[in-house]
């Protein structure tokens, strides 16, 4: 399997934060030419038995995944899981108890814009959650659009749920060493996401980079659906300078959200090793 293949290993559906069942992004998937998929749900793997099923259904490769959220240099920082046993007791109880804040920050978070002016955020928000214990930022930001409050997703965030802003609420997430030792541990494969959306000073970056690789970290995604022609080839220059694989996913959401559709991103460079290379015996 070469650089070339069209892998898309990293979406979300309606088990956190998408708006998709996982048998409608496969589906999806499948139309847009995808021939090795993983579905990469916040802090959950309760999707994987039906995406894998779906895949299988729709004729494509699959592996499983799983986008965990770190805390880092005072940032949420994200580190996807490909290719791990989903069935393993470490990893499933650490994405427990990292979901476990998630309720107590969404009520603080619809506190915060109840006296912006905005009642009854925490039962809007509740609407759009396929899952309770996964309500997040963005279940707001779309009870917030539905309103008319702002007219997309991103004014709401500018205004209302990044730091500094009202309604945004900190909270503390699984550490680096710990997701990174649950997904290896698990048999996986460690990714940093999206490195360029972080906004890390250089000498920050650097220390992630190097306390991931530390930590048993082997990927990063190079090509995804928030990254720029000139951030790809930036995070294809840091993988080679940490000796790192590189991913491709679209980080897909939804039809009406998402900056990229499942399976049309460009390919990665052809000297990077891909992550699914080293997870040829996972991929079912």
């Amino acid at each position: 399997m070469t650089a070339a293949l069209n892998a898309d290993l990293h979406c979300h559906s309606v088990v956190s934060d998408g708006t998709l069942t996982p048998e409608q992004l496969a589906v999806r998937a499948a139309a847009n030419g995808v021939q090795l998929w993983a579905l990469t749900d916040h802090d959950e793997v309760g999707g994987q038995a039906r995406a894998q099923a779906a895949a299988q259904a729709q004729g494509m490769r699959y592996l499983t995944g799983c986008e965990i959220s770190v805390t880092f240099a005072g940032k949420t920082v994200h580190i996807v899981g490909l290719g791990f046993d989903a069935e393993d007791p470490a990893i499933r109880q650490g994405l427990v108890d990292t979901r476990g804040g998630r309720g107590e920050r969404a009520r603080e978070m619809s506190a915060q814009l109840a006296a912006a002016g905005i009642p009854d955020a925490y039962e809007g928000a509740l609407r759009y959650v396929g899952n309770p214990e996964l309500i997040s930022r963005t279940h707001f930001a779309r009870f917030l659009v539905e309103t008319g409050v702002c007219r997309d997703t991103g004014e709401v965030f500018r205004r209302f749920l990044t730091e500094g802003k009202p309604g945004f609420v900190p909270h503390r997430w699984a550490s680096l060493r710990n997701a990174v030792q649950w997904i290896t541990g698990a048999g996986g494969q460690a990714v940093i996401a999206h490195p360029a959306r972080y906004g890390f000073t250089p000498n920050e970056e650097w220390a992630l980079f190097s306390e991931f690789k530390a930590h048993g970290g082997t990927a990063v995604e190079v090509v995804t659906g928030s990254h720029t022609a000139a951030e790809a080839a930036r995070y294809a220059d840091t993988a080679r300078e940490f000796g790192l694989a590189a991913s491709r996913g679209s980080d897909f959401h939804s039809p009406d959200e998402s900056h990229m559709d499942l399976g049309r991103l460009p390919p990665l460079p052809e000297d990077l090793t891909p992550v699914w290379t080293l997870l040829a015996d996972r991929i079912r």
